[in-house]
């Protein structure tokens, strides 16, 4: 039999994929599934015995949070990366090392095929054959949906006529969660102008009192909440489950896909967007007016790359290269009070704070520096205005 190995998720799409291509197609199916946050023992072992029924010869659960926040989300936090000022990639970054993941599996295990469940009409298709292309060309890429074009009543009617009828009701939200955010999708984001109800989102309001937080970086990494110490991992995961209580986070992004279309998303991600809020107002403390204006750009430029899919070009490697060397001197305690809804950053404590008092404080008395040494400097700088002024007013 030829040995293909399936990027599998328990859903509807993937599904439909391990019974096809291993009761039609007669292909030794290998189900695996990549955790990159979210899933749960029970999940897992749910999904296992799924991949089995349908077909699969084997099931593998790779678990890949750590990989993912070392390969991807911590550069995303070093260079403040909010697509479109608004979304903290939380699906499209997860999707690159999910892909990095199973060709590798696939090439361990000798596999002449990899399938995924992806439509001709997402971004994600893109992402997938984009890392197993480069990575292994010798692997033949199958992918049933898009290539026969299915409907979700298609997927369904074939799966009953093969004994497989599950519950597939497709449910009024598409919810998929992760370490970095939780995405949202349902009617209501297939318009340009309503907007997802209370009841779309998985985290609903818990607490109303206000709370107040201390984040500590280290080198540009989150090491401890409140004065405890934890790696990076696991402090996302507590202020996650801490934030979202209070709802915060939440938001709808519009943005342009990978195939040329609009498109609309809502999510759920309280602790990325409090960490790259708290880590950015960290480096306004910390770093020169010029890296901050250059990390600006190359974060929005990493971002946009990883968005599209490519993470395996070397101009990633030096943009990392570039903001890991920043973020030597961004450590030191951000405070903030979380609300319902919102939180609210308060200041930071660091020893590399250049709002050092010995030159003097913005707006007050200077101590660096005589009234002749500013007016002197002030006078240099309008040299350029001065001179594009005289010349354009004789014209």
């Amino acid at each position: 039999m030829k040995k293909l190995v399936l990027a599998y998720s328990g859903g509807l799409d993937t599904s439909y994929c391990a019974k096809y291509l291993s009761h039609d197609e007669n292909f030794e199916v290998h189900a695996v599934s990549v955790n990159t946050g979210g899933f749960s023992k029970d999940e897992i072992q749910e999904i296992q015995e799924k991949a089995i029924q349908l077909g699969a010869a084997s099931y593998t659960s790779i678990d890949a949070v750590s990989n993912f926040y070392e390969k991807v989300v911590k550069y995303l936090i070093f260079g403040n990366v909010l697509r479109n000022n608004t979304y903290p990639l939380s699906v499209s970054a997860e999707r690159i090392v999910q892909a990095l993941e199973i060709v590798n599996y696939a090439r361990n295990v000798g596999a002449g095929y990899i399938a995924h469940g992806s439509t001709g009409a997402g971004n994600d298709q893109v992402r997938f054959d984009m890392i197993f292309q480069i990575i292994a060309p010798e692997i033949e890429i199958i992918t049933p949906i898009r290539d026969k074009r299915l409907s979700r009543e298609a997927e369904i009617e074939y799966l009953q006529q093969n004994g497989v009828d599950y519950a597939w009701e497709k449910a009024k939200y598409s919810i998929n969660k992760g370490l970095w955010g939780t995405s949202v999708g349902g009617d209501e984001t297939l318009t340009s102008h309503l907007s997802l109800p209370d009841t779309a989102y998985p985290s609903p309001l818990e607490k109303e009192i206000p709370k107040e937080l201390k984040l500590t970086f280290y080198q540009g990494e989150l090491v401890g909440l409140d004065g405890e110490k934890s790696s990076p991992v696991e402090n996302i995961e507590k202020l996650s489950n801490m934030a979202s209580k209070y709802a915060i986070g939440r938001d709808i992004h519009v943005g342009d896909t990978i195939i040329g279309i609009k498109g609309r998303v809502g999510f759920e991600a309280a602790a990325p967007l409090i960490i790259i809020k708290a880590h950015h107002l960290l480096e306004k403390h910390t770093l020169s007016k010029w890296q901050q204006y250059q990390k600006e750009q190359l974060g929005n430029f990493y971002g946009m790359l990883l968005h599209e899919g490519n993470y395996l070009d070397d101009v990633m490697r030096n943009i990392e290269a570039f903001l890991t060397d920043t973020q030597k001197n961004v450590s030191g305690d951000v405070l903030l009070t979380l609300h319902p809804y919102r939180f609210e950053l308060n200041g930071v404590h660091s020893p590399h704070d250049l709002m050092n008092a010995s030159f003097g404080s913005y707006g007050e008395m200077n101590k660096g520096w005589t009234a002749d040494d500013a007016k002197g400097f002030i006078k240099i700088l309008s040299n350029p205005g001065k001179i594009a002024n005289y010349v354009n007013k004789k014209l």
